[in-house]
């Protein structure tokens, strides 16, 4: 709701920014017009994806049908990039699909189908890339009286405070941020997001459900949270006007506990980046040097690829991402013993 003078809370002003009429996520040049997400850095990402999908696939005994579904799937790049990288026979089997509120984008191979939800019954993977962190959520701040409220915010960026956070959103504090009576420490309420990713997930019947995002745990949550925006490649203030991305770091642990039990009795797996890709096999690490003697191009070939893979991999970048991995009703694909954090 908003008021007389335009303020309302930030989850309803950046879902209009973001997904109304005129929103950021409307506009033809895509998010990849405004920033460089891990899809974009190098086609060794798909490729480890569609890694995962076939461990999957075999996970599932090889069915018929295999579904891959690319949740905010932008333009398509990541699900047109997985299709191309998967072995001929899996990709036969293939039945890929992008779900994303903008309209299908010209050019796509028909074999895409394009969605605004993801198909009911899912066997096979759902990746969910960058999508959490566009999911929009209130934000909390501490008053002077040590008490958290809304925080509420006009279409040009300016902030108040509102009413106190009550019900389950109070509820979602305590368990998941709690904020100390601190003036201006400040959090982005997660509910939301957990509400989104279970009902994702309610969608796999069979096969696994992937979350990658910038994330933090209960263990390292930020003071002031998190939230920003993007616009023509640079970070930028969060103004709800539809002029920039607005974006919040995932609660993924808050995430991961959303799931019914019953419907996914397998524990997820939270893990960073660098180590699911290296668990796909994207090591980075340099060709030898006595390549470049025998095979100048293959070795150049070779060094692009491992610059490709530190990247993808780096700390303090992109190897920093969250990965919250759900099995449903299959083994954990990267295996019991997966790497647990770093």
């Amino acid at each position: 709701m908003t008021d007389a003078g335009g303020w309302r809370g930030w989850r309803a002003a950046a879902e209009a920014a973001l997904y109304g009429p005129d929103g950021f996520y409307l506009r033809p040049e895509g998010p990849a017009g405004h920033f460089r997400t891990s899809v974009h850095a190098s086609p060794l990402f798909a490729a480890a994806v569609a890694r995962l999908l076939c461990r999957v696939d075999e996970a599932l005994g090889r069915p018929a049908s295999l579904d891959f579904v690319d949740m905010a799937a932008g333009r398509g790049e990541l699900v047109a990039g997985v299709l191309a990288a998967l072995p001929a026979d899996v990709a036969a089997r293939t039945r890929a699909y992008g779900v994303e509120v903008a309209a299908r984008p010209a050019g796509l191979t028909p074999a895409i189908t394009w969605l605004r939800e993801p198909p009911p019954q899912v066997t096979g993977l759902l990746f969910a890339n960058e999508w959490l962190d566009n999911v929009p959520v209130e934000v909390a701040e501490v008053d002077s009286a040590g008490v958290p409220r809304l925080v509420l915010v006009r279409g040009d960026g300016d902030e108040r405070l509102g009413d106190p956070v009550s019900g389950a959103e109070a509820e979602w504090l305590a368990r998941w941020w709690p904020l100390p009576g601190v003036t201006g420490l400040r959090a982005e309420i997660g509910l939301p997001r957990d509400r989104a990713w279970a009902a994702a997930v309610s969608h796999v019947a069979h096969g696994l459900a992937v979350a990658v995002d910038y994330a933090h745990t209960a263990q390292a949550r930020p003071p002031f949270g998190t939230l920003t925006g993007f616009r023509d490649g640079r970070e930028t203030s969060p103004v709800p006007d539809g002029n920039c991305d607005i974006t919040a770091h995932v609660a993924l642990d808050a995430c991961a506990e959303a799931c019914t039990p019953a419907h996914t009795p397998q524990r997820p797996l939270l893990l960073r980046q660098r180590a699911a890709l290296r668990a796909l096999g994207l090591a980075g690490t340099r060709p030898p040097l006595a390549l470049a003697s025998t095979d100048p191009a293959a070795y150049v070939r070779a060094l692009a690829g491992a610059g490709e893979a530190a990247e993808l991999t780096a700390p303090g970048g992109l190897g920093d991402f969250g990965w919250l991995l759900q099995p449903v009703g299959i083994p954990h694909p990267l295996g019991p013993d997966a790497p647990q954090g770093t």
